[in-house]
């Protein structure tokens, strides 16, 4: 089935270059009207340049699309707002939200500031926040919508000298986990993406070998299905890399379960821990619930 945007509205934060831009210029092609994010800075967030968005404006109404740009920064909530509000004044609504705005500042964690710290979260962490909570009551509102939030391997797996970006990304993960829930009866999807592409980001990261294979095109497929009519999914988290694609999912051993009636100590638990750390018969975490309600009725302590 061809997957089309004909009438949707979609915003993408941070389009001026790399993953975004090729997000919004797959969007695009695909008969969106795309609000291109994009106050042009640096990527450790300074400075700014107009004509980062509006060249990728150009560049999609030149293919025969429809763009405006925007340059607010996503990392105030009035700024975050006036984004949505470029939607809003030029289209009337707006369907699909690409949370991919976001910055560097890499340092090891002895050796960063806290102002570095806590910039980098207010543009990954808050920056999504502010966009996310803009946007919510006009989905709400219209009982339809799309949330692509951006995470990352730095926070699910690690990244030596990336605390801040990582706990930011992983920050995300769990304000979808939660608006998953809440959105689902309103038909708001929302869901993350967890890129890894050859960008002025990254440039110097990756390996030399894989760097031609890290083209930032080969991540859009799965944030414009994501933030398309055909996603049928919620609180997913899909990584992706030169054209490979796969879904990540955080597990739960089965455990040990001690009876609740009576003492636990220290002792026990570390006697324990081995066959508590066993991942054999792991389920994903969603089922962790499921799994203590059926613990504790096979002890005889739930009807």
């Amino acid at each position: 089935m061809t997957v089309r945007f004909d009438d949707r509205v979609a915003i993408v934060t941070g389009a001026g270059a790399g993953l975004g831009k090729q997000h919004a210029l797959l969007l695009a092609s695909r008969g969106a009207k795309v609000v291109v994010n994009d106050p042009g800075g640096a990527v450790d967030g300074k400075g700014g340049a107009n004509a980062v968005a509006d060249e990728v404006v150009a560049e999609i109404r030149a293919a025969g699309g429809e763009a405006v740009a925007n340059y607010n920064s996503v990392a105030d909530a009035k700024s975050a707002q006036g984004i949505i509000d470029t939607a809003m004044n030029t289209w009337g609504r707006l369907d699909a939200l690409v949370n991919n705005a976001g910055i560097l500042r890499d340092k090891a964690f002895q050796n960063m500031s806290l102002e570095d710290f806590e910039f980098c979260s207010q543009v990954h962490y808050m920056g999504t926040v502010y966009c996310t909570k803009a946007a919510w009551p006009i989905m709400r509102e219209r009982r339809y919508g799309r949330i692509v939030v951006t995470t990352s391997g730095s926070g699910t797996i690690g990244n030596f000298g990336q605390s801040n970006y990582g706990a930011a990304k992983m920050a995300v993960n769990g304000l979808i986990n939660v608006l998953r829930l809440e959105g689902s009866r309103y038909n708001i999807l929302c869901n993350a993406i967890s890129p890894s592409a050859r960008t002025r980001m990254t440039e110097d990261l990756l390996p030399e070998a894989m760097r031609v294979y890290m083209k930032p095109e080969l991540v859009s497929p799965a944030v414009a299905w994501m933030a398309s009519e055909n996603c049928n999914v919620t609180g997913q988290i899909v990584a992706a890399a030169a054209g490979g694609y796969s879904v990540v999912q955080y597990f739960q051993s089965e455990g040990v379960q001690f009876d609740p009636d009576q003492p636990v100590t220290l002792e026990m638990f570390d006697e324990a821990f081995p066959k508590i750390s066993d991942m054999t018969g792991a389920a994903p975490l969603g089922r962790n619930r499921t799994r203590l309600e059926e613990r504790l009725r096979a002890l005889g302590r739930l009807g």
